[in-house]
């Protein structure tokens, strides 16, 4: 399937996931569809490996946990922001490193204080090789951190690859 992106999320200055100047971070980029699905796109380098050429499991639980987090955003527009109260995690395949990878997190249910969602880390066939549930407690952001938007360097950066549509 084909999908048009609308908009491009925000990325920060150090998130592990997110942020474009943390030496050791994802740098991974994040993309709203218009299936109201939430793209991440990102490479592992050979610090985030567990064994010669794997990603580490565990920073693959971060860019789900991170992505399908964030998918609350595409509601709220970042009035409202998820804290991770539960994660789970099965893996399926091997996670190799130095390859561009998508992942994919969406929204299953929602009630007055909490969401869940659910997602998936592609592999470049196009197979799926891990796959996340979480639950979130929605809170504003002044509740969660002490977040200088100017000092965190919270924007949208464009960059020249930037997808307009994806093929999923």
């Amino acid at each position: 399937m084909r999908y048009r992106i609308t908009t491009k999320q925000p990325n920060s200055k150090m998130c592990l996931v997110c942020g474009l100047k943390n030496p050791a971070g994802l740098k991974a980029q994040f993309y709203e569809l218009e299936n109201r699905e939430l793209l991440a796109i990102f490479i592992p380098q050979e610090e985030h490996q567990s064994y010669p050429g794997r990603m580490h499991g565990g920073i693959a639980t971060a860019i789900l946990d991170e992505t399908i987090g964030r998918a609350i955003l595409m509601r709220y527009q970042e009035e409202v922001w998820g804290v991770t109260v539960e994660f789970s995690v099965k893996f399926k395949r091997p996670v190799p490193l130095n390859e561009k990878l998508r992942v994919i997190g969406r929204i299953t249910q929602e009630d007055g204080r909490y969401f869940e969602g659910t997602g998936e880390i592609y592999l470049p066939n196009g197979k799926v090789a891990v796959e996340g549930w979480g639950r979130y407690v929605k809170m504003p952001l002044e509740k969660i951190a002490d977040f200088d938007v100017e000092a965190q360097e919270w924007r949208v950066t464009p960059l020249p690859d930037d997808p307009e549509i994806v093929e999923l």
